[in-house]
């Protein structure tokens, strides 16, 4: 039976299968998975970068631009709130574009997770999603980092250039 599988790890060269046939479908869905993953997770991140850009109003903000300024100025207590916000706003629209076509993944997802980190600080400690806490941006925040670590993959623009870091 042939165990071998795109993860290298000791746990992987010791996993069996209880349908040995399927190895191959996970092993050549993995990357194209991967992809559209990288792919999703960089559109829903555009979805939140353009209305900021674009100065329209996103869900039931009105002015989603003025709400990261205040949710930075006021609820974190950090200077230079107008700046970094517009730099949330860059990170939400040109990082999200270089993640779905997988450019430069590793340092787009590691500023993504610091991010999400902020809002968690931000939001929390309140969990629920529902009353506006923390269970969303925790879970983008590590699928950012996983990003950060794995990289691009395979089906990257970053990967055809020859450029991935």
């Amino acid at each position: 039976m042939n165990t071998r599988h795109h993860d290298t790890g000791p746990a992987a060269a010791h996993e069996r299968l209880l349908v040995p046939q399927l190895e191959s479908v996970y092993r050549h869905a993995e990357p194209v998975l991967y992809a559209l993953l990288r792919l999703v997770f960089g559109i829903v991140m555009l979805t939140h970068g353009l209305p900021k850009a674009l100065g329209v109003s996103h869900g039931s903000m009105a002015d989603p631009m003025a709400g990261s300024t205040r949710l930075i100025q006021d609820v974190m207590g950090l200077p230079f709130a107008p700046q970094l916000a517009f730099l949330v706003m860059l990170l939400e629209t040109g990082g999200a574009l270089m993640l779905a076509l997988g450019f430069w993944a590793r340092p787009v997802g590691l500023l993504i997770a610091l991010q999400m980190a902020g809002i968690c600080y931000a939001l929390g400690p309140t969990w629920p999603w529902i009353d506006r806490g923390i269970e969303f941006p925790f879970l983008m925040g590590f699928l950012a980092l996983y990003i950060a670590v794995r990289g691009s993959g395979r089906f990257a623009l970053d990967r055809r250039l020859g450029m991935s870091i």
